[in-house]
């Protein structure tokens, strides 16, 4: 039987071999934000084969990050790999049904459990109505559908409960494509600020009934606009626009 072998490392040894194998995901950040939009908006439709060495030459980027990027797309269920590569799945109607029927469903719950606690830390939600505003008058919609998402997910963190923010965190990405896309269309971003302001004011004065309704109305404001962007993004494929 081989002897136990055991390896020491210093503190200094652990930082640098820390820093050697740090992984850089902004690299190709903007590579799986391009795609899912294309994907999301039907620029790339269903079917489409997605060549790595392609989309490498095409974003100026090294295979791996074009890898990282289609498989955080193949999480979020908008491509899938075959076995002769990996292909658009795209975003279809019943997808927007069942993605915003689980968005309501964990967002409820996360208000819910929030509201439940005797006391509960809405700064990380008020700083991202700060952002809000400050996307909205420079309207800025992609800036602003992160905060937006960031205003969101703040619930899913105070309410301690770490698997049902895992869950959102998994679809996150998803939703914020789809808001960066509807927000792109509206010309004046501060209504949909002002509600967001109206629900985080309702949540905090702790009444679970009227915040609850407002939440739903909330959700389903965001789910017909982003079928009527659907929509339109059909019928311009259709025209080949």
């Amino acid at each position: 039987m081989d002897e136990e072998v055991r390896v020491s490392i210093t503190d200094d040894q652990w930082r640098r071999t820390a820093l050697s194998v740090r992984p850089t995901p902004a690299l190709g950040q903007h590579v799986v934000d391009h795609l899912r939009r294309l994907i999301i908006t039907g620029e790339l439709r269903a079917g489409t084969h997605l060549v790595e060495a392609q989309l490498s030459e095409t974003f100026d980027v090294s295979r791996g990050p074009v890898r990282d990027a289609l498989r955080q797309l193949e999480t979020e269920g908008l491509v899938g790999s075959r076995r002769r590569g990996v292909f658009v799945i795209g975003l279809a109607l019943d997808d927007i049904e069942e993605l915003y029927l689980l968005r309501r469903l964990l967002e409820l719950e996360a208000v819910r459990l929030c509201m439940a606690e005797p006391v509960v830390d809405y700064v990380a939600a008020t700083s991202a109505l700060e952002r809000m505003a400050a996307c909205a008058q420079q309207q800025d919609p992609e800036a602003f559908a992160t905060a937006d998402l960031d205003f969101h997910s703040a619930f899913y963190s105070a309410s301690g409960h770490r698997r049902l923010e895992a869950i959102w965190q998994q679809y996150r990405p998803t939703f914020a494509g789809m808001l960066a896309v509807t927000n792109a269309e509206d010309r004046d971003l501060v209504p949909t600020y002002d509600d967001h302001v109206d629900l985080l004011r309702v949540i905090r004065a702790g009444e679970p009934s009227p915040a609850i309704a407002l939440l739903e109305e909330h959700l389903d404001g965001s789910h017909r606009r982003m079928l009527a962007a659907y929509s339109r993004f059909v019928a311009d494929a259709d025209a080949g626009v």
